[in-house]
């Protein structure tokens, strides 16, 4: 799926030519550092805690655990393995996620441990010859897991005109910035250093481990009767006492070991900037025109009198910048009843909704758990609903790389394993509106998928042509 310059898919949509393959790991030294680092005062972020709970129990089982973000360039000419090896050894030694590592120490709990000195950090280039394709893509996803350090690796695949530049990191360290920040960070540095000149002079990096500090001194005053907490249980207790569900069959979890992603144009540039309008027209934005679609498809296919939503938002504060690498994503919960009522209606409650929700990305409904443990921890295929604007991050910064042919070829990619939650996501760029969705790579799951989208296609078609809508199932 291309979204401008870029391209967003699965790992197969990663368009590779073969060639000569260089890779960073740790050194020796740096590997034996990091394994006799102190537990951190630093606690485990509730994001990170679930993540590594996540992995650990699928794992258990024997089943598999999407984990990685995966980003990749092509840059002109012959890499300069000398100018990418400092470069990459300056952005790992920036940002302090990276001096951390992790250790079960049992009943779904887990410490951090962590350098102290970021010099101790070093990563060095291997040569591992030529390889296919096929063997480059899993050498991409053999990366470490998060329960081990260096769970990120950078590599060049060098080619006779130009080289393809990749990132691939485990999801523990990074959020969605991750692919604005290696790029421009990493990249530039590299081009600054490639040219012979001296390295960029960069803005402070910030720090994750403040905010994971923050996050634990704020929910720890949290209780029960908070009423953010309140709006929590009450979402869950809607929902079976827990997160809601996709409306159609997606297969057995239990049975899932690989993903994919399919992908649908819901609506063109002429239909986008209706269905705005028609948003603005009920006093909503996009966004709160869109979660009233999603009800009106859940509505039509499973008669629910309310639409129970899920969707993720960069949590970090204003003293936070915005460049810094870490895991800062909260979840915010979407109400909007939707029974026999107007897109007009529904998307002011989806809006409303919304908004008001905003502040509920700082308190992880993992911590709700702690407060009240009758609720249930998120069943497997959970969906949450991911919406991404051009004109806003960390979209913004990838089409502007491109744009500005920083590098060719720009891709995001998932690493192909099961997702434990089903991802949903919306792109709104200046060709139209594109629906994504990455789920378990089975054909219930096929058919289900490609269902919804048509249903979601249909009901924003109506709405860009007419401001109303009608019934889609």
């Amino acid at each position: 799926m291309r979204i401008g310059k870029i391209t967003v898919g699965s790992l197969e949509e990663w368009t590779l030519t073969p060639g000569s393959v260089t890779s960073w790991h740790p050194t020796a030294a740096a590997a034996e550092k990091v394994r006799q680092a102190p537990v951190s005062s630093v606690p485990v972020s509730y994001m990170q805690g679930q993540h590594l709970r996540n992995y650990h129990e699928r794992s258990t089982a024997g089943l598999t655990f999407s984990r990685q973000i995966i980003a990749s360039c092509d840059v002109a000419g012959q890499c300069d393995i000398s100018a990418m090896d400092r470069a990459l050894n300056a952005y790992l030694r920036r940002h302090d996620t990276f001096r951390s590592w992790f250790e079960h120490t049992g009943d779904g709990q887990f410490v951090r441990h962590a350098l102290t000195d970021p010099a101790d950090i070093e990563f060095a280039p291997i040569d591992h010859g030529d390889m296919t394709v096929d063997e480059i893509r899993a050498h991409v996803v053999g990366i470490p897991n998060p329960l081990e350090w260096g769970c990120f690796v950078f590599g060049i695949i060098q080619c006779e005109n130009h080289f393809a530049f990749f990132a691939a990191m485990d999801h523990v360290h990074g959020d969605a910035t991750l692919i604005g920040t290696t790029m421009l960070e990493a990249n530039g540095m590299y081009s600054a250093l490639s040219g012979g000149g001296k390295p960029l002079t960069l803005p402070d990096a910030g720090s994750f481990d403040d905010f994971c500090s923050r996050e634990r001194e704020y929910t720890s005053t949290l209780t029960v009767d908070s009423p953010q907490v309140r709006a929590w249980i009450d979402f869950a207790e809607n929902n079976d006492g827990g997160f809601p569900e996709f409306p159609l069959p997606l297969g057995n979890p239990s049975e899932s070991t690989s993903s994919d992603m399919a992908s649908e144009l819901l609506m063109d540039t002429g239909q986008t900037q209706r269905f705005e309008s028609a948003c603005m027209a009920t006093g909503a934005r996009f966004v709160g025109g869109l979660f009233a679609c999603l009800a009106l498809v859940e509505h039509e296919f499973t008669g629910a009198l309310t639409y129970y939503g899920l969707t993720p938002r960069d949590s970090r504060a204003a003293s936070d910048n915005f460049m810094t690498q870490g895991w800062f994503t909260g979840l915010i919960p979407v109400t909007v009843p939707i029974a026999a009522t107007s897109f007009s209606n529904a998307a002011w409650a989806a809006q409303a909704s919304f908004d008001s929700g905003l502040e509920m990305a700082k308190v992880p409904y993992y911590r709700v758990l702690e407060l009240a443990p009758w609720l249930s921890w998120p069943r497997p295929n959970f969906p949450v609903s991911n919406f991404l604007h051009g004109g806003a991050a960390p979209l913004n910064a990838i089409l502007a790389a491109a744009d500005l042919g920083l590098a060719n070829n720009i891709g995001i990619y998932p690493d192909g394993r099961y997702s434990y939650q089903l991802t949903i996501y919306v792109f709104r760029y200046g060709e139209g509106t594109v629906m994504a969705i990455m789920h378990p790579d089975n054909p219930v799951a096929q058919k289900s998928v490609t269902r919804y989208m048509e249903a979601m296609k249909s009901v924003c078609g109506r709405v860009a042509g007419s401001g109303h809508w009608g019934r889609v199932a």
